[in-house]
């Protein structure tokens, strides 16, 4: 059947801009692209460690039958739940099937009609469809300037019995960058603003045993919600809102995203359980993650490629580089050398800012850091 012609521009429009995705085999090669920080995707330990708890509460089965108001919650989320808010310092945690459906959820169902939500430009897709689907009034502030923020707030005529929630992301997905957590806190705390904060790619990466960036600022009492994901460094699937008891309720009857879809199966669940258990053991993967981090940022300045890069102390390390084309043709270049380094490209970020972006994690050997820097060296202008 032919396609609807509007969508077949749209297809035509996304060739000529040289940004036409499509899905591709895993290549056996040197990673620098997933988000697989810690490399517990394929920790035998993690695995052995969910089929025991799995056996020990008698859940031996594939699927989890229903959702979780119906026939779904089994006696494993409990244990997770209560697991992850006393790991996080917060009343409760509930967890969702995945990043996308935990921010698709709250920012549906939580800031109302007559609402206000200010959100940092560069918060990714999921915040952002989440908003679009939320019936409050929506402005986005620059990216981490606390004093476009404040005069955007100033300027507010707040009608009364409304609210304000300010959305941030701890580390941005696009640039590694950190968000001024701090100010961030003080600013909601004086405008009497619910702040929220996704822990995507600081979860298992920030904190003294991977808590995130909100706990190692210790400033988890003054946040509203936090989202934290399972699918980048803890290596397995799903997420949590974190919060009050009063806004787990909140979301258990009015978040869609969480009553109207098949819950996870309890592998799935059993799994982050068996993840955080050994975050709660201080792996030394984390340390590891950090001193590649460490020896990355000083490659750049011995190769004097520095400018090149976004200042980034997390994992995500972005190398500008304008044009979908000539950074395509890098990462191409990388890729015939053994490296899988993936090409940002516009719409994604903003035209002009296309890039390379390299996801480091706690197996890259120094080596392999060393090398695809040299090479990548060779191919800038």
């Amino acid at each position: 059947m032919q396609l609807p012609l509007k969508l077949a521009k749209s297809l035509e429009k996304r060739k000529d801009e040289n940004a036409l995705r499509s899905l591709k085999k895993n290549a056996q090669l040197i990673d620098f692209s997933s988000n697989d920080y810690l490399g517990l995707a394929s920790s035998a330990k993690v695995y052995n460690g969910a089929h025991q708890i799995l056996e020990q509460n008698n859940l031996l089965r594939n699927g989890a039958t229903g959702s979780r108001l119906l026939s779904g919650n089994h006696k494993i989320y409990d244990l997770a739940e209560n697991f992850l808010a006393e790991f996080h310092k917060t009343e409760a945690a509930l967890i969702f099937n995945s990043g996308y459906d935990a921010n698709i959820g709250f920012f549906s169902s939580v800031p109302k009609r007559g609402d206000f939500i200010f959100y940092d430009e560069l918060v990714h897709a999921s915040i952002r469809d989440g908003i679009s689907m939320s019936n409050a009034k929506a402005y986005k502030f620059r990216h981490n300037n606390i004093e476009d923020l404040k005069i955007r707030l100033n300027k507010l005529s707040q009608p009364e019995n409304s609210e304000i929630y300010i959305v941030t992301e701890s580390v941005f997905s696009m640039d590694g960058d950190l968000a001024p957590l701090r100010e961030l806190a003080a600013i909601s705390e004086d405008f009497k603003a619910f702040l929220v904060v996704d822990e995507a790619h600081a979860t298992g990466i920030f904190g003294e045993n991977g808590e995130g960036l909100v706990q190692e600022e210790g400033i988890q009492d003054k946040v509203f919600a936090r989202l934290n994901t399972f699918g980048k460094a803890p290596g397995c699937h799903g997420a949590v809102i974190l919060g009050s008891k009063g806004l787990k309720n909140y979301l258990v009857n009015f978040s869609r995203s969480l009553i109207y879809t098949t819950a996870l199966p309890p592998h799935s669940v059993a799994t982050i359980l068996s993840v955080y258990q050994e975050f709660i053991n201080e792996i030394s993967e984390i340390q590891q993650l950090k001193n590649n981090i460490h020896f990355f940022r000083n490659q750049i300045e011995e190769l004097e490629i520095k400018k090149h890069f976004i200042p980034s102390i997390s994992a995500i390390q972005s190398c500008i580089i304008p044009g979908n084309e000539k950074v395509k043709n890098i990462a191409k270049i990388l890729k015939q050398e053994g490296f899988e380094v993936k090409p940002i490209l516009s719409p994604t970020v903003p035209k002009g800012s296309e890039r390379l972006r390299f996801c480091l994690h706690s197996f890259n050997s120094e080596n392999e850091i060393r090398e695809v820097l040299k090479k990548l060296t060779k191919l800038l202008p």
